[in-house]
């Protein structure tokens, strides 16, 4: 008779699943012939033809956003009674309430293994949330940080994370499949309609102020001239992108820097740029600065405590968080390089990547992390 397998929770606030998920990569961390894997969300599900969980069962509470405000205590009760209905072994709760609701409910569910991921900083800003944090965390938990500045934020709290009970997975991407979905270059330039013989400057991300993009348009707007082979191109959609166009125009940049709107897996694109530039105003999560690097691409970035560390330890170049005029210095600088010299700069952050942030590695770290909790558990 075979053993029981080890049954999993895996918490989120809302619905939110595609082939970059970091909460996915954790899923495949665990084999099926020894783990049954449940992944709940409180907010959303599917909708036609959205991707759905690799999880063996998923659970959509459906509740709006007030539901899950303040005491929340209708959420709080169906997630208590279904999990004594499922008896869990383990649970990982990603963000702030779903850490929050599983902490207290465990003062009565009493699981041994209990993983709570920090996906960035400010969460535990407010006194009050630390002085709950202090009371609920118990030996059960483990608190993740998904960077060292994302740890060292959580161990700073004075919220009961503690070196010993506070570890840091750094986020990852699939490197091998990022690389089979990239296009050649010229290909990648067809494909988004830029010229063959310029020299592009590439960003990924939504259009929305913490993006930082107005203040790359602004440091280019003091290169262009200089260098007018010089291009900017910016992958992604939003709110913000009006007040960019509006920037475009002021700052004499039509044709020069161009919105390409959203784009399905952008890292396809990636090998269409000559560097990569993440001007962030706050990031906890920099999976897109990740894939500049699975494109063999210099990257400049701001320095934000969740990019500095990786900028820092890859070769990369950084400037100060809002001042457009360091960055014009970083991309004139770039735009000084040999392409020989480019082409190193490139190859030392992709270097890093696979030595830092390969998913293989992310996945090991969590099997063994859970692994640890619960034969700690059975030892107790």
């Amino acid at each position: 008779m075979s053993p029981r397998r080890i049954k999993v929770l895996q918490l989120q606030n809302y619905y939110n699943v595609n082939a970059s998920d970091l909460a996915e990569q954790i899923i495949q961390a665990l084999p099926t012939d020894r783990y049954e894997v449940t992944t709940a969300f409180l907010r959303g599900r599917p909708g036609p033809g959205e991707p759905v969980s690799k999880a063996e069962r998923s659970v959509y509470f459906g509740y709006s956003k007030s539901a899950v405000s303040g005491l929340r205590l209708r959420a709080l009760w169906a997630l208590y009674r279904h999990c004594r209905a499922e008896g869990y072994d383990a649970v990982i709760a990603h963000r702030f309430k779903p850490v929050n609701m599983l902490m207290l409910l465990n003062r009565w569910l009493r699981l041994s293994a209990c993983i709570g991921v920090a996906h960035g900083f400010g969460e535990y800003d407010r006194s009050f949330r630390c002085w709950v944090a202090r009371q609920l965390v118990t030996p059960a938990w483990r608190l993740v940080g998904v960077s060292r500045a994302v740890r060292d934020y959580l161990i700073g709290a004075n919220a009961g994370f503690t070196p010993a009970n506070t570890r840091q997975i750094n986020n990852a991407i699939d490197i091998s499949r990022a690389e089979g979905l990239q296009h050649p270059a010229e290909q990648a330039r067809a494909m988004l309609g830029l010229p063959v013989d310029a020299f592009v400057f590439g960003a990924i991300g939504r259009l929305v102020p913490v993006k930082g993009h107005i203040h790359l348009l602004r440091a280019f707007a003091r290169v262009k001239d200089a260098h007018p082979q010089a291009l900017l191109a910016i992958i992604g959609e939003g709110r913000g992108r009006p007040e960019l166009e509006a920037a475009i125009a002021e700052l004499g940049l039509e044709g020069r820097a161009l919105l390409l709107g959203a784009r399905d897996d952008a890292l396809q694109y990636v090998r269409g740029f000559d560097a990569f530039v993440m001007p962030s105003l706050s990031e906890g999560l920099p999976l897109a600065l990740l894939e500049g690097m699975s494109g063999r691409l210099p990257v400049i970035g701001s320095d934000i405590p969740s990019l500095k560390p990786i900028l820092e330890d890859c070769g990369g170049r950084i400037f100060p968080s809002g001042r457009h005029e360091v960055l014009a210095e970083r991309l004139a600088e770039v735009l000084a390089l040999s392409p020989e010299a480019r082409r190193a700069e490139g190859e030392r952050a992709y270097q890093y990547l696979c030595r830092a942030h390969s998913i293989e590695d992310f996945r090991r770290q969590y099997r063994e992390l859970l692994i640890e909790l619960l034969e700690g558990a059975g030892r107790d």
